[in-house]
């Protein structure tokens, strides 16, 4: 337990030290929100949707999340290249609880940045349907971060330096992020378009933050939780199996 612990608290540390990943991670989902959210209001406000700024906040976070976690799996191919890995791995635990300290610090810095994207909405006219949503929206963001740091470390697990980890991540995490519906509607999309969604896991986290925090829902809130539960214990698994197999 002293040992997830220590992992988990490390994780933070480095979120907290680096001044410049928290800046820089706020970029994108700013621009998103400033260029897409008043770039497109009126169109979307005109095909009889709403506030475009409504329907976006919420895709916008589970963006944050995703990319903030699934990213943290850099930081694995970044110990074993400098030897800080080797040493944890000698340690008198199962690689296991290394694999969930190392995850559990990486979602909790996804919920963290996901938080603070959610104030910077705020401020830009995004608003909640109240403050008894912030519970359930904590916990899909939690489902979201917990789910792709796991996914972020199994593939690191398998690959040896950073530039490969990058080009696997963007060709991943770009056709999940787009294909999410986290920028336009699932319930008018061409049925092709529609089964791919079904199957992409971030459409569950993104529709479940906005049936938290705005009461909009395409799959449902019950269905969003089952599948990100069941999704985030599956990857899990996997990469605590391939994490046991790394060799130093």
């Amino acid at each position: 337990m002293s040992v997830l612990y220590a992992l988990w608290l490390r994780q933070l540390k480095r979120y907290v030290r680096s001044r410049s990943r928290i800046v820089g991670a706020l970029g994108q989902p700013l621009l998103f929100l400033v260029a897409l959210g008043f770039g497109f209001g009126p169109i979307f406000e005109r095909a009889g949707q709403g506030s475009y700024i409504q329907f976006l906040a919420p895709g916008v976070i589970a963006m944050t999340v995703l990319f903030t976690s699934i990213f943290s799996g850099i930081e694995l191919i970044w110990d074993r290249q400098f030897g800080f890995l080797k040493e944890t791995l000698v340690a008198p635990v199962p690689r296991l609880t290394i694999m969930v300290g190392r995850t559990l610090g990486g979602a909790t810095v996804g919920v963290i940045q996901g938080v603070v994207v959610l104030a910077a909405c705020t401020l830009a006219g995004f608003r909640a349907v109240g403050l008894g949503a912030l519970p359930a929206a904590l916990g899909f963001m939690a489902l979201i971060a917990l789910t792709f740091t796991a996914l972020g470390t199994a593939i690191a697990s398998v690959l040896q330096d950073l530039q490969g980890f990058q080009l696997v991540m963007n060709l991943i995490v770009m056709p999940i992020f787009f294909l999410s519906g986290a920028l336009f509607p699932l319930s008018h999309v061409p049925r092709a378009l529609a089964l791919v969604a079904s199957v992409d896991p971030l459409a569950y986290g993104v529709d479940g933050l906005r049936s938290a925090l705005i009461g909009l829902t395409h799959f449902g809130a019950a269905t969003d939780l089952a599948v990100l539960a069941t999704l985030s214990a599956i990857i899990l698994t996997v990469g605590g199996y391939l994490f046991s197999r790394i060799q130093l």
